[in-house]
């Protein structure tokens, strides 16, 4: 597919508030905007502008009516396979009373001042957009509605929507929103405290069971439009030979034999960033071609001599063994309650553990892919980025141009994770544009560089100590958690987790019991450390919920009730009392840690799992329940362990509470590829270096889940809460309880205790 420049344009510029009733001349179409900003005026710090990249006001949605009554409802955030462009855009729909089969959904490019944070991330699109979507909608509706008032010459309040017409039911008129379209130019916007919203009753989409896409069609057709689908006449194709550990740099290189190899145009040094590298490319060798074969060969034809560095000598091996030392010293307290020290020298009984988590590549399906191109002054990229906003400020930094010279096109996203919100791979692109004025460049990674130059989930080693008294009760619990943090990445050296991965299931843990301590030891990181889908939750999660179950075994209890003694009473706790002063960005008023939530989703999957029924001989339950991203996740598998060593995962059984819930459908789905992935986490995902280098480079090693993996059987039982009207995540929760419920599994199956992951032949 050939394109040229001016056609592969994603949306049109934004219109600003004073060309809002403009509409587009001539065309017939009129485009609407909604700019509010959150209901909760005194809880406005939190939400989506308190993240990075945020402003002071809620994201706006576009809505556009043609007169052929299609109507295009722009998506800000990144569809990366969750739903996202379907879900907010049923959420406008609904509150239009649009037809769906009518909507299209466009995707925005990256523009701050226009949106607001567009960071796909931390689970929280739904939670920070329904609420401006609903108003976006319901604003169309009253629009439309009072342009068919005018034209009909009645009171507005004798007219209605349904179903992409407006009725007047007196007088058995109806009209179609195409036929509006070019009406509504003259109507002001309706200020925002005379929007009616939908009753829940009266949705028509919004929390029904469907199965509604916006890409579904062109995804299954080839039609879908992913970073490496971008072409243009006469662009130019390049890959990078990088250094082989963090922080080298070339010396000198021979590419001779390169420029003898067919389709190769021109070999480009890129320079690189040491840490705090942030998304600056790692440095190294360009080989641009008039195909990506060229490229790649005319690569491997390179000769290239690299510096030492620093990170040279970062084995995983010896590295292991520093954390699970680090771990077991005090570090920084976190969290003090009562006297720890104490209840531990007092206790009837103790136990501790230390469990062990390697560094973990995204992998997404695709590798990172950018096109950039540079004509008459203006930059424009194309690419599947979770992170427009944070890629147009380097794009432009990047080359000397103001922003507004500057547009970032969002393509779909085949897999994200976390590793496309950063702009290391765009910013590649835009420095070789440089050397290719007026032609498009694409830089294509390859599953090898994907591997070995990915922002690593971070290694973890986490300590934990608990005492009990006579009855098995619970009295003190210790938990060190040591891991190089992300901020390694923007900050030099930092050693400690940040506020944001030390309340992911480590210091903001809701358990009743009286003398609790939490630490962080010190350790530096030693290659880049990036967001992963569940960050932090998955090492804490690991270590909490693997280690609950050994004090219920050591205490001869049943692990359900356990858990459920260690809860407490139902109560709501307050995150400043845990000292949580993050709380997943949001308001700790509105998002109390709810015990009765947490108990919920236990009771629920134990009830659908039937827990604690006799198995066969090998077969095993293992349970687990996590709180992340202001929702509550419990997981139940039941799974057998062959002679040979064989996992067999029989039946996995996930309850999920997010609140709300705007499309079920979608939340299944998460919840189902959230299982997949954190069995593949749990028994076959490990980055482990050696000199410096990653030892993995391809699925040969470094091994996503294969079928045989997949559970037999799966089911997702959504918990709906009573009295709850605020949103939790969905994309990232349902993570961090696999692979400690498998784990609890396997020892009740085989009496085989796992602490350290992944998992790999340690059941042979």
């Amino acid at each position: 597919m050939k394109q040229s420049f001016k056609d592969f344009s994603f949306t049109s510029r934004p219109l600003d508030r004073r060309d809002f009733i403009k509409g587009l001349g001539g065309t017939g179409a009129v485009i609407l905007t909604a700019n509010w900003t959150w209901a909760q005026d005194e809880e406005k710090k939190y939400g989506g502008e308190s993240m990075p990249g945020g402003t002071a006001n809620d994201p706006k949605l576009f809505v556009k009516i043609h007169e052929d009554g299609i109507i295009d409802i722009t998506c800000t955030r990144s569809e990366m396979g969750q739903g996202i462009r379907t879900s907010l855009a049923l959420v406008v729909a609904d509150e239009l009373e649009a037809n769906w089969y009518k909507c299209r959904v466009v995707q925005a490019v990256g523009d701050q001042d226009a949106y607001g944070n567009q960071d796909t991330d931390g689970s929280r699109s739904m939670r920070h957009w329904f609420e401006p979507m609903r108003r976006c909608g319901a604003t169309a509706r009253a629009m439309l509605e009072q342009a068919a008032a005018n034209h009909w010459n009645v009171p507005v309040k004798e007219v209605s929507s349904s179903n992409h017409k407006v009725l007047h039911k007196k007088s058995k008129r109806e009209i179609g929103y195409g036929d509006m379209a070019s009406h509504i130019h003259s109507i002001e916007t309706p200020d925002t405290d005379s929007i009616t919203l939908k009753t829940e009753k009266e949705f028509r989409y919004i929390g029904k069971d469907q199965t509604l896409s916006a890409d579904g069609s062109d995804i299954i057709s080839g039609k879908a439009t992913y970073g490496a689908d971008v072409r243009f006449e006469n662009m130019v194709y390049a890959v990078i030979a990088r250094p082989p550990v963090f922080g080298s740099k070339m010396v000198s290189y021979d590419d001779s034999e390169t420029l003898k190899v067919t389709g190769v145009i021109k070999v480009l040094t890129i320079e690189g960033t040491m840490a705090p590298s942030e998304f600056n490319p790692l440095g190294g060798i360009a080989v641009v071609a008039e195909n990506t074969w060229s490229a790649i060969k005319g690569r491997n034809a390179l000769k290239i001599k690299w510096s030492s560095s620093p990170n040279d000598t970062y084995d995983s091996v010896t590295y292991h063994e520093s954390l699970v030392e680090a771990a077991k010293k005090p570090g920084q307290v976190l969290r003090e309650e009562g006297d720890f020290d104490q209840a531990f020298a007092d206790a009837h009984s103790k136990h501790e553990a230390t469990y062990y988590l390697p560094h973990i590549s995204h992998a997404p399906m695709e590798p990172p892919v950018a096109t950039a191109l540079f004509k008459d002054g203006f930059l424009e990229v194309w690419a599947p980025t979770q992170a427009p906003q944070a890629a147009r400020n380097h794009m432009a930094a990047r080359m000397g141009l103001p922003l507004e010279k500057t547009r970032i096109n969002v393509t779909l996203l085949g897999g994200g994770f976390g590793r496309k919100s950063k702009a290391d791979f765009i910013n590649e692109a835009t420095e070789l544009t440089k050397s290719f004025p007026d032609r498009a460049v694409r830089v294509q990674w390859t599953r090898e560089d994907d591997i070995q130059h990915d922002y690593l989930h971070t290694v973890s080693g986490e300590h934990l100590a608990a005492s009990m008294d006579k009855k098995g009760k619970t009295t003190g619990w210790l938990h060190r958690s040591v891991a190089p943090t992300i901020v390694s990445i923007f900050a030099p050296d930092p050693k400690h987790q940040a506020a944001f991965e030390i309340n992911m299931g480590l210091k903001n843990i809701p358990f009743d019991v009286p003398n609790l301590r939490i630490e962080n030891p010190a350790i530096p990181a030693h290659t880049r450390i990036g967001w992963f889908r569940s960050v932090s939750n998955i090492p804490h999660g690991f270590a909490v919920q693997s280690f609950i179950h050994e004090l219920a075994v050591k205490a001869n209890k049943d692990h359900l009730k356990f858990y459920l003694e260690l809860l407490g009473k139902n109560r709501k706790v307050d995150p400043d009392d845990m000292k949580d002063d993050w709380n997943h960005g949001e308001s700790p008023k509105l998002y109390p840690v709810d015990t009765g939530r947490m108990r919920a989703v236990a009771q629920k999957a134990a009830r659908e799992a039937g827990w604690g029924k006799k198995l066969p001989e090998g077969q095993g339950m293992g349970f687990a329940v996590h709180y992340s991203f202001v929702s509550y996740v419990a997981c139940i598998l039941r799974i057998e362990v062959e002679s040979s060593g064989n996992l067999i995962i029989h039946e996995a059984t996930m309850a999920i509470d997010c609140g709300p819930q705007v499309n079920p459908d979608r939340i299944r789905s998460q919840m189902e590829g959230s299982c997949i992935m954190g069995l593949g986490i749990a028994t076959t995902g490990e980055i482990s270096f050696e000199n410096g280098s990653p030892k993995q480079s391809n699925f040969q090693d470094y091994q996503v889940p294969r079928i045989p993996l997949a559970p037999k059987s799966l089911s997702i039982h959504l918990v709906k809460p009573k009295n709850v009207s605020v949103l939790g995540g969905v994309g990232e929760p349902g993570v961090p309880p696999i692979a400690p419920a498998l784990c609890n599994a396997i020892f009740a199956a085989t009496g085989k205790r796992i602490r350290k992951l992944p998992i790999g032949s340690q059941l042979s």
